[in-house]
């Protein structure tokens, strides 16, 4: 009897992971729309599979990745002294990661123009969870069986060229999570009349955000002249904290002008000061990407240096390049990266925003979040239902939505490997220059498209923009 009642609950579940997306709901879950459960689920393949790749870069993990047939086969096209061993963890992210972005980039195509949930197509996008998981299990296996060949130095462009594109996502996901933060704490303050107290609370948490915000960006400029720049040397440093400064300044000016402010009334400095702070994150990011040692310290040397200041080494020539053995595949900005990433990939899932601009440049209608006005359906067997909120219309794009998920895909590839070039050097593991202009470039665009969203309501002034 037992056997049986377990069969007929696999059974259901089975039949769950094979439906459609208002399945993967419990009792216990929040009333919630069919096209965010079917976005959390996408974006959990993606977490899954950043998971595998930060597990198989890891130490120690070397020994059992060399265990699959051929994987080491051809490391003789590797020049110098270097064992394949060495790199295993690399080249198995890299092909973890060309397996996620196949499979984000098929979806991308299937769910080009589909409107509502009555598309044939919707039915593939909400459900066959199982099989679903069970092409991605078969496209990462026979990834790793792609030879070496120029399969890495391809790749290697293709993630740098999606992650320039991911950067700026990031940010206009940042400046969407600032405007929403904004614009729910100004309706507290405002609707706080007959608790005053909660209204001050408001202004004044909003004001402290914002201050903290600059602080840091200000300690992050001031750090990055000490320990990033030489006299005589880091030119290039120089000009990107220089301008990335002004340009910080700049957009921080033009969010508090008197007309921006009236035709965005939930424009401010608050949004101004987590983008500036983000920018100040990138730049720093891009910094640690320069191969001259002179220029990019390590953490680990910043922070003895700060302790101890008389063991700062005396100026001279660089370090001496790692000993082959001694790969480093983490460091601090692959950490906070990774945490970035996250969040977004979270953030892009269960979105609800009112920015008409936002919604634009991320192809998402206004307010479709998690929570819904609805009560979603609860059947007999207690479980749940999920809102189908998609009849008449879509309430994202799908293909878009994947497209960012495979850009995401490729983040996370150069992410973890520090964007290091396959074909440069694998005896020292480090990066080139064009990783570094790569990051500020996108950091450069990125406060454009945010300087526009401020400006555009009075350049366009024919469009609505409310």
């Amino acid at each position: 009897m037992g056997a049986c009642l377990a069969l007929g609950s696999l059974g259901s579940c089975a039949s769950c992971l094979c439906g459609s997306a208002s399945c993967l709901l419990s009792s216990c879950c929040p009333s919630t729309n069919n096209s965010t459960i079917s976005r959390l689920a996408f974006s959990f393949l993606l977490v899954l599979g950043t998971l595998v790749s930060i597990i198989m870069i890891l130490p120690g993990m070397e020994e059992h990745l060399n265990k699959i047939p051929g994987f080491c086969k051809d490391s003789s096209i590797i020049p110098g002294t270097v064992n394949c061993e060495i790199i295993v963890g690399y080249k198995s992210v890299y092909r973890m990661c060309f397996a996620m972005a196949c499979f984000f980039f098929l979806f991308t195509i299937i769910m080009i123009r589909v409107r509502s949930s009555r598309d044939p197509r919707a039915a593939l996008q909400n459900g066959f969870w199982f099989f679903k998981f069970l092409a991605l299990v078969g496209i990462t296996v026979g990834a790793f069986f792609i030879p070496d060949g120029m399969f890495n130095t391809v790749w290697y462009y293709f993630g740098v060229v999606g992650s320039f594109f991911f950067i700026i996502i990031q940010l206009i996901l940042f400046v969407d999570f600032a405007h929403s933060w904004n614009e729910s704490w100004r309706e507290k303050a405002d609707n706080g009349n007959t608790k005053c107290w909660f209204g001050a609370f408001s202004h004044t948490a909003m004001l402290f955000f914002i201050i903290i915000n600059y602080i840091l960006a200000l300690t992050a400029v001031v750090l990055f002249y000490i320990y990033y720049t030489q006299p005589d040397d880091c030119t290039e440093h120089k000009v990107f904290i220089s301008l990335n400064l002004i340009f910080c300044i700049i957009v921080s000016i033009v969010a508090i002008l008197p007309k921006v402010q009236d035709a965005l009334p939930n424009s401010g400095l608050l949004q101004a000061s987590l983008i500036t702070l983000y920018t100040m994150y990138v730049t720093w990011s891009a910094m640690t990407n320069n191969p001259n040692r002179q220029c990019n310290p390590s953490l680990l040397n910043l922070v003895q240096q700060i302790t101890n200041p008389g063991a700062t080494p005396a100026p001279g020539p660089a370090p001496p390049t790692p000993a082959p053995g001694n790969v480093q595949w983490w460091n601090a900005q692959s950490i906070v990266g990774l945490i970035l990433f996250l969040f977004c990939t979270l953030y892009a899932s269960i979105r609800s925003s009112s920015n008409t601009q936002v919604n634009k440049l991320m192809q998402t209608e206004d307010g479709q979040g998690l929570t819904s006005e609805y009560d979603a359906p609860t059947g007999d067997d207690g479980v749940r239902r999920a809102v189908d909120n998609e009849e008449d219309g879509v309430t994202y794009s799908y293909s878009f939505f994947h497209f960012c998920l495979f850009l995401g895909s490729l983040y996370i590839m150069m992410t973890l490997t520090n964007w290091y070039k396959p074909d440069t050097d694998y005896k020292a593991m480090l990066t080139t220059m064009p990783a570094v202009w790569v990051k500020i470039c996108s950091s450069w665009l990125g406060l454009l498209i945010y300087l526009w969203t401020l400006v555009a309501p009075l350049v366009c002034q024919n469009r609505d923009f409310s």
